[in-house]
């Protein structure tokens, strides 16, 4: 039977989809008994992966690819077959861990659990209190004292909670990079989390309690066990997503806990090859950005463009002869009647360079989730220059190297100039290269996800972010698209998550 999972702060999945999509002598190796998420959006994603979820491979009905193109309605979809529906409303539970009370919620992992002993616990706190952009927004606007009392700083209790109450075999917490630098109180938070999650149960229930002693054992996925010291660092719990062929530079906190009595080690991720923006999105079909601001059409997206030839910052003296002769090249290279994409896009006739059986499950090749978003003339100039710069030097300017006539009059960028502080504020994603880290920022405006391909002058759509992030092409995320975008860059790398799976797999 596969080992049951349960999911906190589920997010769209991407933990999930990686156990999941795990298979021993051709069956499930894992299943999610339950996944919780607060987002009402990210909720529906779960919702609709665990439907199907609920089909044997290579057994999913048409009519869940019919409504990922817009066919036929999620209502439709569900009553075509309401046994799956069913399961699939059991498994995702919008609810908000910390909020809904506890008895709802361990009567819930209960019924999940099904009096199995040997399950997993997969899931990470929200982190934006971690985040190092998130902790200075947050100080900066409310002061130390009300970013050290943020809820948020411990819902990561709650995760402990469940530990301490039902005893995984083994646990995987995931959180981001900043948690090592981030304090409470002048006290190390990662220390305190890496000290109650040996603990849980005295951490939860006081030394006193009679299976205080319990403990779990922490390992890094990515650094072995010091012979002398016989303690990890708490850096050497980042694993770095580049190493392990995801085509992004994502750099996670990844915390294995494994219960006393469990015997063995779930040993390392083995080192990939490395991965580039180029192999993830390069066969995905070419699209057109939108204009904003004026009318839109395909005549006047290409008179847009086109007027690059006649602007004078073509000709400033921050545009060195390559960079121009590249604009110039990319200039003649727009193509004509270009689309900008929808619910599915028609699929590319291009080959898929990185992991096909991975991103295609069932042959499925069309590109859901693959419309682009609309930007302001200018911007259209700046990314053009962006990709043009990128492809003469090999990565992305900085401010201080624009031509200064493509500079926005934006009092943060005379800041960015002057402090040299986020002066990346454009940022073309180079296709040779791996990925720059998608975070939810993305959801924001594009400019830091900036196609490399000049001459679709535009940034990532949702489906390019989530092929950087190692979602199959058939997994959709729901909402409005500044949702999808959100979700999508909130996420673990669905492929990295299907390693970690291969290892602990071995420990059941």
């Amino acid at each position: 039977m596969p080992i049951p999972i349960i999911d906190l702060f589920a997010g769209p999945g991407g933990l999930a989809e990686g156990f999941s999509a795990l298979r021993r002598g051709g069956r499930p190796g894992f299943k999610i008994g339950l996944s919780i998420e607060k987002d009402t959006d990210a909720h529906r994603t779960l919702e609709l992966r665990a439907f199907y979820r609920q089909f044997p491979d290579h057994g999913v009905p048409p009519e869940y690819y019919q409504y990922l193109g817009g066919k036929i309605s999620r209502a439709a979809l569900f009553d075509s077959h309401p046994v799956a529906a069913r399961h699939a409303r059991k498994e995702a539970w919008n609810a908000t861990l910390g909020v809904t009370s506890s008895r709802e919620v361990d009567a819930r992992i209960t019924e999940a659990l099904a009096g199995r002993r040997n399950w997993l616990l997969i899931g990470g706190p929200p982190c934006q209190a971690y985040s190092l952009v998130g902790r200075s927004k947050m100080i900066g606007e409310k002061g130390r004292k009300e970013y050290e009392a943020d809820h948020r700083h411990f819902l990561y209790r709650e995760y402990l909670r469940i530990i301490a109450d039902f005893r995984p075999r083994i646990f995987v917490m995931e959180n981001v990079k900043g948690l090592l630098s981030a304090t409470i109180n002048g006290e190390s938070t990662i220390s305190k989390i890496l000290d109650d999650l040996q603990h849980p149960i005295a951490a939860i229930h006081g030394v006193g309690h009679r299976d205080a002693k319990m403990t779990y054992r922490l390992v890094s996925l990515a650094v072995p066990l010091p012979e002398n010291s016989g303690e990890l660092a708490p850096a050497d719990f980042i694993v770095k997503a580049e190493k392990y062929g995801i085509p992004q530079c994502r750099h996670h906190l990844i915390i294995v806990g494994i219960a006393e009595g469990v015997k063995g080690s779930p040993g390392l991720l083995t080192g990939q090859p490395e991965t580039t923006v180029a192999d993830a999105i390069g066969d995905l079909p070419p699209l057109r950005s939108g204009l904003s601001k004026e009318p839109d059409s395909d005549s006047a997206w290409r008179e847009a463009v086109g007027s690059i030839r006649q602007s004078a910052w073509l000709y400033a003296p921050q545009v060195d002869a390559d960079v121009r002769r590249q604009i110039k090249k990319r200039l003649s290279e727009v193509p004509a009647n270009l689309m900008r994409g929808g619910d599915e896009a028609k699929p590319s006739r291009k080959a898929l360079r990185l992991h096909a059986d991975w991103f295609r499950p069932d042959g499925y090749t069309g590109v859901c989730n693959h419309a682009t978003r609309s930007h302001i003339r200018a911007d259209l100039h700046r990314y053009f220059f962006l990709a043009a710069f990128a492809q003469a030097h090999g990565r992305s300017p900085l401010l201080e190297e624009f031509p200064k006539d493509l500079l926005p009059k934006h009092q943060n960028v005379a800041a960015a100039l002057k402090e040299t502080k986020f002066n990346d504020r454009f940022r073309v994603q180079v296709s040779s290269r791996p990925a720059t880290t998608v975070v939810s920022h993305i959801s924001k405006d594009g400019h830091y996800y900036i196609h490399p391909a000049a001459s679709q002058c535009r940034s990532l759509t949702v489906r390019e972010a989530a092929r950087l992030q190692t979602f199959p092409d058939n997994y959709f995320f729901e909402g409005p698209r500044t949702q999808q975008y959100h979700q999508v860059g909130n996420a673990v790398p669905p492929f990295l998550a299907h390693q970690i799976a291969a290892l602990l797999a071995k420990l059941f």
